[in-house]
């Protein structure tokens, strides 16, 4: 047990973002890793052209790399917003745009995880509206998904980050999961669980674990406080890997920390351990 058996993969939207974008997996492979993630990449449009899909494509295949998880248009991330899911109007317009193309994308390199961020509360908007066009769009989205062999993720952020994101604890994000499958009766829509932002929450992660692993579909980490890489912070990030282990989760777990050098970030993982199992 422990870190060495585990599948990482590495968020190339956090990590390495000082390459451009088509230089990040070359960069992840040469660190030793063989699997990466990404948010949305293209933040001003939810359809960019065919070439530039396809030059991402064409970068990940030349590095080795899998990408093992990929955000549908969110908006401006990083930056204010948190999804577009249940942002009435123009926002919600754009993430149906967006459904297909990263589907389609995520079938053309085999990616079998489409992260869907639930977006923020709109001032003057009744929650019960956005919460009823979330629903509408997920299950778009899902349907979207399973047509391509892929899940469905939706994440919960925390609080003191992201203050207008409704889904700031674990059985708010897994309440969504549940509505989600029972409009679908598809089954494909998971959690995501990201030990920092539950920890942001204070959360008791272990419980967490205990109950919703079954329904996980994908996890990240970072240490708290900072969003630093394991061991710069107070999380027993090893011991609560091995407990989502024991419980059956057998997923990736993607490196969603900040470093300053991203290389050297990694030396808490053996190098033997970093390609995807």
């Amino acid at each position: 047990m422990g870190y060495t058996d585990q599948r990482f993969d590495v968020n190339l939207s956090i990590l390495f973002t000082e390459l451009p974008l088509l230089e990040r997996p070359a960069a992840a492979a040469a660190a030793g890793f063989t699997a990466v993630e990404l948010w949305w990449p293209w933040i001003e449009t939810p359809t960019p052209a065919q070439e530039e899909l396809d030059a991402l494509k064409k970068a990940l295949e030349d590095a080795g790399t899998q990408l093992v998880g990929l955000n549908f248009y969110a908006g401006q991330l990083p930056g204010p917003d948190r999804g577009a899911v249940s942002v009435p109007g123009a926002e919600s317009e754009r993430f149906n745009a967006n459904i297909n193309v990263a589907a389609d994308f995520a079938a053309s390199v085999g990616c079998k995880a489409l992260n869907a961020l639930y977006g923020n509360r709109v001032e003057g908007v009744e929650p019960a509206v956005q919460d009823e066009l979330a629903l509408k769009n997920l299950v778009t989205a899902a349907r979207a998904a399973d047509r391509v062999g892929a899940i469905l993720l939706i994440e919960t952020l925390n609080k003191p980050e992201s203050p207008l994101y409704p889904l700031v604890s674990a059985p708010a994000g897994i309440e969504v999961v549940d509505k989600v499958n029972e409009a679908t009766g598809l089954g494909n829509a998971k959690f995501l669980l990201d030990l920092y932002h539950l920890a942001m929450n204070d959360e008791d992660l272990s419980e967490v674990i205990e109950k919703y692993a079954a329904k996980t579909g994908h996890v990240q980490i970072a240490d708290k406080p900072g969003r630093g890489a394991p061991g710069t912070g107070e999380l027993p990030l090893e011991e609560l890997l091995d407990q989502l282990k024991k419980a059956g989760y057998e997923g990736y777990v993607g490196l969603e920390y900040k470093a300053a050098d991203a290389a050297a970030s990694f030396a808490w993982l053996p190098a033997e351990a970093r390609a995807a199992k």
